[in-house]
């Protein structure tokens, strides 16, 4: 008999406890089998609802509309572009992307409770950036909730808001895979953010936002690889801090005046070798693509120089080096400590204002 109750028991123990564990974990089961019984362990679930709700009423469609310039028995229909806009003040402010409203003849703007606002204006834009700011005359707008102590990071969950293929405003959801990106729109003066969540015609100037609703950046369809390869899954947004600096531009100026000095660098280390990795630390500039025309040439500067400083600032970083010559007002003077024949020279160079192609 105990050799039975050995035999039997550890089997039974066993099948006790799963069962055990089954219903404790399924909240059906425990509340079929003991429903007076208030259930202590609850499945917990990941919503981003409350970010959507405090950035959504902020993100408007965008409709604009361009008139064939031919006779009128030439005449095609017009030509309408779909997008999306963030709003960035209460007195209403609107970022969006240049592509959207470009050779607009009319341009409509729909709020997400339904007002319609025909009377837009441009204040200004930026080709570089692919962003345009528009004004609608009514106040007390919701404003896209910003932080600005927030710094985006590779990994951040996002979430882009927009009106894509005019299905109405969509959500969807991915992460940064990179910051800093230059290279999609060959400008030292663009960096973009790249990421995966799903931006389709529509799309293009809607919110990036965090998980916390705080705007990110402005979304665009508009850049593409360099061989504009039909890649999924990789998509871009002008990040906030570049998009607000363009807007206090334009709402300053009307356009955006930037810095220009005539060249291209390339980082190079402590030994002067090029430097082709992210983990090599960068010491210096060496100037190349010199402008022959251009502001640094005309003050001295020569092909192969190694530049360790610009207005006193050190190079590791040539991004912020170049947003710095960017953001110098034309005719301001930028000292350059540089390397030439190993010796260390300092030369002044007269800023240039760069010239926008449209």
């Amino acid at each position: 008999m105990l050799k039975l109750f050995k035999f039997i028991f550890p089997p039974l123990l066993a099948g006790l406890g799963i069962a055990f564990l089954v219903i404790v974990f399924n909240s059906n089961m425990r509340a079929a089998l003991f429903p007076n019984v208030p259930i202590a362990i609850s499945a917990s679930h990941l919503t981003f609802s409350d970010a959507v709700k405090r950035a959504a009423p902020s993100v408007v469609t965008i409709f604009s509309e361009s008139i064939s310039k031919e006779p009128r028995y030439k005449r095609k229909n017009t030509v309408q572009e779909l997008g999306s806009g963030v709003i960035m003040s209460q007195d209403g402010y609107i970022l969006t992307n240049y592509h959207v409203i470009n050779n607009a003849d009319q341009i409509m703007v729909i709020l997400t409770d339904g007002r319609r606002f025909l009377d837009v204006q441009l204040i200004g834009f930026d080709t570089i950036t692919d962003l345009a700011l528009l004004k609608i005359n009514v106040d007390h707008l919701p404003v896209i909730p910003i932080n600005e102590n927030y710094t985006s990071s590779v990994g951040d969950v996002v979430l882009a808001i927009g009106n894509p293929l005019n299905l109405g405003q969509t959500i969807t959801q991915g992460i940064i895979s990179a910051t800093g990106k230059q290279k999609i729109t060959d400008s030292p003066y663009n960096n973009l953010l790249q990421m995966d969540a799903a931006i389709n015609v529509g799309n293009s100037g809607g919110a990036l936002v965090n998980s916390n609703g705080d705007l990110v950046g402005i979304t665009s369809a508009q850049f593409k690889t360099r061989e504009n390869l039909n890649i999924q899954g990789i998509f871009f947004a002008v990040p906030y801090s570049l998009a607000k600096d363009i807007m206090d531009k334009l709402i300053r100026h009307g356009r955006v005046v930037r810095g220009y000095l005539g060249f291209e660098g390339t980082g190079v280390d402590s030994t002067g070798k090029e430097v082709n990795d992210s983990l090599t630390p960068i010491t210096g500039l060496r100037i190349k693509n010199l402008d022959p025309l251009g502001p640094a040439w005309q003050a001295g500067i020569q092909e192969q120089d190694i530049v360790i400083k610009i207005a006193g600032l050190s190079v590791e970083n040539p991004q912020k080096v170049l947003q710095k010559i960017g953001n110098a007002e034309p005719g301001t003077q930028i000292e350059f400590e540089l390397y030439r024949n190993s010796k260390i020279e300092k030369i002044m160079v007269t800023v240039g204002e760069l010239e926008t192609k449209l």
